[in-house]
């Protein structure tokens, strides 16, 4: 019985280490950084303008532009590494497929950019 739990022992030393680490990483920041926070910096941001300010005020299309362009990319890296895997199982339907649905994200960047969603002001 006894060499059953010497064997759980290197188990409870890792665990109680990471217990240690994780508390000196959250307590860390408390002791070490400067905490003098200015006001800008505590106020709230929403989309590039003031959260109180009118409701029915104009909103610049650029953020849903960018927000479009994160959806591009997001979803042709969410797709291309499972099907890059399987790539021999798929055969040429699941090729012709992939390149259906990437061009169909190119015409879309291709919108983004045109549009100059890429350019930063």
């Amino acid at each position: 019985m006894e060499d059953l739990l010497l064997e759980y022992l290197p188990i409870l030393i890792f665990m109680g280490l990471s217990l240690v680490v994780g508390l000196a990483l959250l307590i860390a920041p408390f002791v070490i950084a400067p905490s003098k926070p200015d006001p800008e910096k505590l106020a709230a941001y929403e989309c590039g303008f003031d959260a109180f300010d009118d409701a029915r005020m104009k909103f610049d299309v650029k953020y849903y532009l960018v927000a479009i362009l994160f959806i591009i990319f997001d979803l042709e890296v969410a797709f291309l590494f499972p099907w890059a895997v399987s790539l021999g199982d798929v055969g040429g339907f699941g090729f012709w497929s992939m390149m259906v649905f990437l061009g169909v994200l190119t015409i879309g960047f291709t919108y983004e950019w045109r549009k100059g969603a890429l350019e930063w002001e």
